[in-house]
C-alpha cells in the first residue's frame, strides 16, 4: 500500500486526461508515460490527439514518453508496450520522479497494472512437428508434465494446446525470462463525465480536429506510401478517413459514421474500466467537469491520504 511508485490516469476519450496529467506531473515532480495505443506513431497526430503543445505549462517542459516512438503502418502490440512502459519506469523512477501512466487504452493499462506475463515467443515449426497426431487429451498430459503458466483455455484445441507446450519449453529454455516483474503500487484516478456532455465533446473534437488538417494529415500518411489498408487497421479516425480519401465514403458520410464510432468506442472504453474493478483494481473516480486545479488537488490528497 502507499507510498505509491505510479499514478494512473484513465478515462474514456475527450475527458481532458492529458491536461490533468501534465499540471499533476508538474505539481509533483512526474513525468507522464503515454497509455494510448496510437500515439506510438510519428506522423499520427491530429487523428491521435497527441497535443503536445500541453506538455509545456508556462514554458516549463513536461518530459514524457511512449509517444512518436515507431514509424506510422507497424503493427505495434502490448507485448512491446509491456516491455517499453517498464524500461521507462525503471527510467524515471531511478531518476526520483514520479511515474504517471495516462490514457484510454484499457488492454496497456491492465497489463501494467496485474503484471500480466508478456512474453513473445517466436513460433518453432520444427518443436510442434513431433506432436503431429496426437489426440487433445496426449498434449494435455504433456503440458501438465510442465510448471503451470497457462490457463485451462490453452488446451481447448489441438492447436492452441500444441502452442503452449511449445510456449513452456521456450520457457525451461529461457530461464532469464523468469526475472521478476516489478513491484507496481499504483494510486488509480478515473475522469469521468456525463454520457451527453461526453457526447458534445466528442462531436466538437471531431469538428476542431478536421479543421485543423486530419484529412491532410491522413492524405500525407497515404502519400508517403503507406498502404490504405495499413491505415485502416488502426481504426476510427485513421480508418474513415482512408476510405473517404480512397472515394468509398463521401465527406459526410465519413462525419458521420466516425462520429458514431468515437461514441460507441468512449462506451466500450467505460466497459473495460468497470471490468477492471470488477477484476480487482482499484479506481477513485473525479468529476472532469470539475475546475483543473480541483481536479489536480483531488489526486495530490487522494496521493497523502
Amino acid at each position: 500500500m502507499p507510498p505509491y511508485n505510479l499514478i494512473t490516469l484513465l478515462g474514456p476519450t475527450a475527458t481532458g486526461k492529458t491536461t490533468v496529467a501534465t499540471h499533476l506531473a508538474r505539481a509533483i515532480g512526474g513525468e507522464i508515460i503515454s497509455a494510448d495505443s496510437r500515439q506510438i506513431y510519428r506522423g499520427m497526430d491530429i487523428g491521435t490527439g497527441k497535443d503536445i503543445a500541453e506538455y509545456s505549462i508556462d514554458g516549463q517542459l513536461i518530459p514524457y514518453h511512449l509517444i512518436d516512438i515507431v514509424k506510422a503502418g507497424y503493427k505495434y502490440n502490448v507485448y512491446e508496450y509491456q516491455r517499453d512502459f517498464l524500461k521507462a519506469f525503471a527510467d524515471i523512477s531511478q531518476r526520483g520522479k514520479m511515474p504517471i501512466l495516462c490514457g484510454g487504452t484499457g488492454l496497456y493499462i491492465e497489463a501494467i497494472l496485474k503484471g500480466y506475463r508478456l512474453i513473445q515467443v517466436p513460433d518453432d515449426l520444427e518443436f510442434r512437428k513431433q506432436f503431429e497426431g496426437k489426440t487433445l487429451a496426449e498434449l494435455t498430459a504433456i503440458l501438465s508434465t510442465y510448471k503451470l503458466l497457462h490457463n485451462t483455455t490453452d488446451v481447448d484445441t489441438v492447436k492452441r494446446a500444441v502452442r503452449a507446450i511449445e510456449i513452456a519449453e521456450y520457457y525451461c529454455s529461457h530461464p532469464e525470462i523468469e526475472s521478476d516483474y516489478p513491484q507496481i503500487n499504483s494510486l488509480i484516478i478515473g475522469l469521468s463525465i456525463d454520457r451527453d456532455e461526453r457526447r458534445n465533446r466528442i462531436t466538437q473534437r471531431l469538428k476542431t480536429r478536421l479543421d485543423e488538417g486530419m484529412v491532410d494529415e491522413v492524405r500525407r500518411l497515404l502519400n508517403s506510401g503507406i498502404a490504405p489498408d495499413d491505415l485502416i487497421y488502426y481504426g476510427l479516425e485513421y480508418k474513415y478517413l482512408t476510405l473517404h480519401l480512397t472515394g468509398q465514403l463521401t465527406y459526410q458520410e465519413m462525419f458521420t459514421q466516425l462520429e458514431m464510432e468515437i461514441h460507441r468506442f468512449a462506451k466500450r472504453q467505460m466497459t473495460w474500466f468497470r471490468g477492471m474493478e470488477r477484476r480487482g483494481l482499484t479506481i477513485h473516480w473525479i468529476d472532469a467537469m470539475l475546475p483543473l486545479t480541483e481536479k489536480v488537488d483531488a489526486i495530490r490528497q487522494l496521493i497523502h491520504s
